[in-house]
């Protein structure tokens, strides 16, 4: 919010710089971003696949996970070609009692 009442405060008074439209655009990028984390969960575990959403979402097939990894609070897991980082502080905390089960269930570690 703070980028776009910027942008638009910044438009009314000088209209020639090109700092207007920057302020505005990251304003508007903002509140779509956070509408749409909004709407969506951070994590979504159906169908053999764990994604998790972002404006670039990145989802793992759980039968390639060859190691799951605890570092600092957060989960990392991995397969032969990629790493899935969870931040588990941004998870409610009913749903990461799930996630714990649903990972030690796995029985997959480094």
């Amino acid at each position: 919010m703070l980028w776009l009442v910027l942008g638009v405060l910044w438009a009314l008074f000088d209209t020639n710089n090109f700092f207007v439209y920057a302020y505005m655009l990251l304003g508007i990028l903002q509140l779509g971003t956070y509408f749409y984390e909004n709407k969506n969960q951070y994590l979504t575990i159906e169908n053999g696949t764990i994604t998790k959403n972002h404006l670039i979402s990145k989802t793992i097939n759980l039968k390639e996970l060859v190691g799951i990894k605890k570092f600092a609070g957060d989960y990392i897991l991995k397969t032969d070609t990629s790493d899935l980082r969870i931040n588990t502080t941004i998870i409610d905390e009913h749903s990461l009692k799930e996630l714990d089960r649903f990972i030690d269930n796995l029985n997959l570690s480094l």
